[in-house]
């Protein structure tokens, strides 16, 4: 499948699609309502930081109790009841008074349920797309998470001159209640992909055959920390420069976008192997330079090149469906899904804390130069195995 033409084409492709989008404006249009309510009350980077991106550790608990579900549980059920959660949680951020512990304790339930939203989610794109048309179907997911990152950001920060966060809070709960909708109409009930009740034990079987070959773990690793640690640098955009947060998120959701229109759709699959490297280099290296503390109008080019780099998740993503067995996807794209957000979470703690005993622009080159580390790391240990055929196991 090499086309969009034949992708949309693809029954319940569209609605699905749709659904995506609706969940991930209120995603974008919460979270940056929700940093800015947070550094308001605080005034701290630390806290602004977490409460943006550290939900994303809670998705590890998840990840050791919940995944096995993302295979055994129907995913319509799955997605519909995630959204309705996000939904009802949003919705109890914007009560006034809400004090910021309880603030951290209703993110984190959220960040718990959502370790089953993305094996879910991905594992029925491999349901409603066939094999070879994975690396398509997910550039156009990606990339309409980047548009409505540049929408929302956007549409977030014009909304925070006009409303208070509270308010745009509450119309981030609307746009999960549309979601949650928009699966539950438009796509058909399927079954699980694999047989079995979700429990603990099968979670913990399933995830350590996954991380036994040692190529898989050097692909999760590679999906993992670089990309990560980049996600720090963008979760000081508030701190950096208050005024221009969103304008530099929108940039960046620019760049994802671009980068994944080239990888998913120009780039010949032969070459896609190539780029992994390159572009999880390029993901690092322009927040290098913040250390000269640039303007906000070189910060937003900085954040558009540096994006670009996300399309390194598309190779990688590809490598590991090829070493998977097709019974196994949901959970492994799961597992690939938890371990990125809660390194995301990680790395904006870590980087709240760097920048709370320095500046912001300095922890964005700490957390850049970590990020170049472990590529060039991974591409060493990783070039036996490139040469060898993938065999999944």
């Amino acid at each position: 499948m090499r086309s969009y033409r034949t992708l949309f084409r693809t029954p319940e492709f569209t609605p699905f699609l749709l659904s995506y989008a609706a969940f991930a404006a209120a995603q974008t249009i919460g979270a940056l309502a929700l940093g800015t309510l947070v550094f308001q009350a605080t005034g701290s980077p630390l806290l602004s930081a977490v409460s943006m991106f550290g939900p994303q550790l809670a998705k590890l608990a998840g990840a050791t109790f919940l995944l096995s579900g993302a295979d055994r549980l129907p995913p319509r059920a799955i997605l519909s009841g995630l959204a309705l959660a996000f939904a009802a949680g949003t919705a109890m951020l914007a009560l006034p008074g809400l004090p910021v512990a309880a603030v951290f304790a209703v993110v984190l339930a959220q960040g718990l349920i959502a370790s089953l939203g993305g094996g879910a989610r991905s594992g029925l794109l491999t349901e409603i797309l066939s094999k070879d048309g994975y690396v398509l179907g997910r550039s156009v997911f990606n990339m309409l998470w980047g548009l409505m990152q540049v929408a929302g950001f956007a549409t977030g920060a014009a909304l925070l001159t006009l409303l208070t966060p509270r308010t745009c809070l509450l119309l981030a709960a609307a746009l999960y209640v549309m979601s949650a909708l928009a699966t539950r109409l438009g796509l058909t009930a399927r079954p699980p992909r694999s047989s079995g009740r979700p429990s603990v034990s099968a979670t913990w079987r399933t995830n350590a055959l996954l991380w036994s070959s040692r190529p898989r773990r050097l692909t999760y690793l590679g999906l993992w920390i670089p990309n990560g640690l980049v996600v720090g640098c963008e979760s000081l955009y508030i701190s950096y420069a208050p005024g221009a947060a969103g304008t530099l998120f929108a940039c960046g959701a620019l760049g994802m976008f671009l980068g994944d229109v080239a990888v998913g759709r120009l780039v010949p699959p032969a070459s896609r192997p190539r780029l992994a490297v390159p572009l999880r280099l390029l993901l690092a290296t322009p927040y290098l330079f913040f250390v000269l503390q640039p303007g906000a109008a070189l910060s937003a080019v900085a954040a558009v090149v540096a994006s670009v780099g996300f399309g390194a998740s598309l190779v990688l993503q590809e490598r590991l469906m090829s070493l998977t067995p097709d019974d196994l996807a949901g959970q492994a794209l799961g597992l690939h899904s938890v371990g990125m957000s809660t390194m995301q979470g990680v790395s904006a703690a870590l980087a709240g804390v760097v920048a709370q005993l320095s500046s912001p622009a300095a922890a964005m080159t700490v957390l850049a130069f970590g990020s170049v580390a472990v590529t060039l790391t991974l591409a060493v240990l990783g070039r036996h195995e490139e040469r060898q055929p993938a065999i999944p196991t």
